[in-house]
């Protein structure tokens, strides 16, 4: 299949054109040529049909003067004719002895054929028997009329070259007069195709236009339908669907108008209730955290006093039996009074781990700083993996609040990095930037990693993620597969008052 490269960058009218004025151009080359082939073979012929008529004639006629050797008059004669017909360019008579008896060459022809006509000269001799075969004349009439004896015999040739240039001429300004009719009516045909096709093309033009008006976003187009058929028809479809189109415009407007005012409402309510929310975490921590206050005080207050008093207890039993005269009994005594007095230091020793948990006194004590680093060193002594602590900042001035959610967080973050992360170390990151008023928290593990994209989020993220935005901060997790986890979260230190 042929590929017009040069198509592809043609309007229509000039397709149109194109295509109207291809098939006229075949046929006028296609005329043109075999005209000019016509004229040659007319010229061709009738020079062929000429020769042979001359040199069968003039072969004819100079019998008598080859015979006799008058050349001076066969000349005159050969001459006269050459002059009268300027298609004859020369005139050969060879006798017998092939030598050029007579040449006539036309003063007014410039050229010749490359070959020639010939006829021959013949001499006939008649032969008349006057005598019998036996020597007598022959008296009767019958005799007499017995046809003679007819021989003959070449004595030469004529030979007639001829000249195209006067038919070629002749033929040439006819074939001008039919050039310039048939150019005439070429050009007449590129005229008749430009007018049809312009007249296709501007109501195509009209209605691209018209289009792209309407991809601008002008939808009220006015296209009066100029023509019929087709192109008549994709106009008055274009002016139908421009005001379908505006009537769409005007409802989807009104439907995006509505349906943005329902969205904005929607949204502030979702910002209310996203508020209020927050609002209630908040007042639902500071209502744990008070809990747990409580209950590490009762724990520590009640429940140790009543573990040391137990404790106290026991040693005295054991103290009584050991003055006590020996005795199974007493033994059993003895024994039971160190069995209660180690579980007592096991309860007590698992209520200070509760209270630690539920309300390290350290952070009370020294602040967010102690109570993260005896959190770090509990993890580092406690498991296969190596945590290790680094912070830069005063951190005994951070607002009570701030402080626990930052411990929380910190908190929730190792465990994650002990449940989920396979690491084998993590380093947690404290630093207060107190220029631009932030609590930074990096919390960074070598552990097995996850693709944020694709996995959910776990509960302890979703925690610290809530506890983050309670106190209008920001949080950030990166991880894939293979590569650890980061843990980044930003807290301003002027952190929102609990809501009663």
């Amino acid at each position: 299949m042929m590929n017009l490269r040069f198509w592809r960058g043609w309007g229509l009218g000039r397709r149109m054109a194109f295509i109207t004025m291809l098939p006229v151009v075949f046929l006028f080359t296609s005329f043109v040529w075999y005209s000019w082939y016509a004229h040659r073979a007319q010229v061709a012929e009738e020079l062929a049909e000429r020769g042979r008529i001359l040199a069968r004639a003039l072969a004819e006629t100079s019998e008598y003067n080859v015979i006799s050797g008058n050349l001076s008059d066969l000349r005159l004669t050969i001459n006269g004719l050459v002059q009268s017909d300027s298609s004859i360019y020369r005139v050969d008579v060879i006798d017998a002895s092939d030598r050029a008896a007579v040449r006539v060459v036309s003063e007014s022809a410039t050229d010749a054929q490359p070959h020639y006509y010939e006829a021959p000269i013949r001499k006939q001799v008649v032969w008349i028997n006057l005598f019998s075969d036996n020597g007598t004349p022959h008296v009767s009439a019958s005799s007499i009329s017995r046809p003679p004896t007819l021989t003959t015999e070449v004595v030469g040739w004529v030979r007639v070259t001829m000249s195209p240039t006067n038919l070629m001429a002749k033929q040439t300004a006819r074939f001008r007069i039919e050039l310039s009719i048939t150019a005439l009516a070429l050009a007449v045909s590129g005229v008749l195709a430009w007018v049809l096709a312009r007249s296709l093309t501007v109501p195509l033009r009209e209605a691209i236009s018209a289009l792209r008006e309407i991809r601008g976003g002008n939808y009220r187009v006015q296209l009066p339908v100029r023509t019929g058929g087709e192109v008549g028809e994709l106009q008055g479809s274009i002016g139908e669907m421009s005001l379908a189109l505006d009537e769409a415009k005007r409802d989807l407007e009104n439907k995006v108008a509505e349906r943005t005012r329902d969205l904005l409402a929607s949204r502030n309510e979702a910002l209310r209730a996203d508020a209020d929310k927050r609002k209630l975490i908040q007042k639902v921590n500071s209502i744990i955290e008070d809990e747990r206050k409580t209950i590490a005080v009762e724990i520590h207050d009640e429940l140790n006093a009543s573990l040391i008093a137990a404790r106290l207890e026991a040693q005295a039993i054991g103290m009584l039996a050991a003055k006590a005269p020996p005795g199974p009994e007493l033994e059993e005594i003895r024994r039971k009074s160190e069995a209660i007095t180690k579980l007592a230091l096991d309860l007590y020793a698992n209520g200070r781990r509760l209270v630690r948990r539920l309300r390290p006194e350290v952070l009370d004590m020294l602040g967010l700083h102690g109570a993260v680093e005896e959190m770090v060193r509990h993890y580092d002594s406690s498991s296969g993996c190596r945590f290790d602590l680094d912070s830069e900042g005063d951190f005994a001035r951070l607002p009570n609040e701030l402080a626990i959610s930052a411990y929380r967080i910190v908190q929730e973050a190792l465990s994650n990095v002990m449940k989920h992360s396979g690491a084998r170390s993590a380093h947690v990151t404290l630093l207060l930037d107190e220029d631009k008023g932030m609590l930074r928290i990096r919390v960074v593990d070598d552990g097995v990693g996850f693709d944020t994209a694709s996995a959910s989020e776990g509960i302890g993220i979703i925690g610290m993620r809530e506890r983050v935005y309670v106190l209008h901060g920001a949080i950030e997790v990166r991880s894939s597969p293979g590569d650890g986890t980061v843990v980044a979260i930003a807290l301003p230190l002027e952190a929102p008052t609990t809501v009663s």
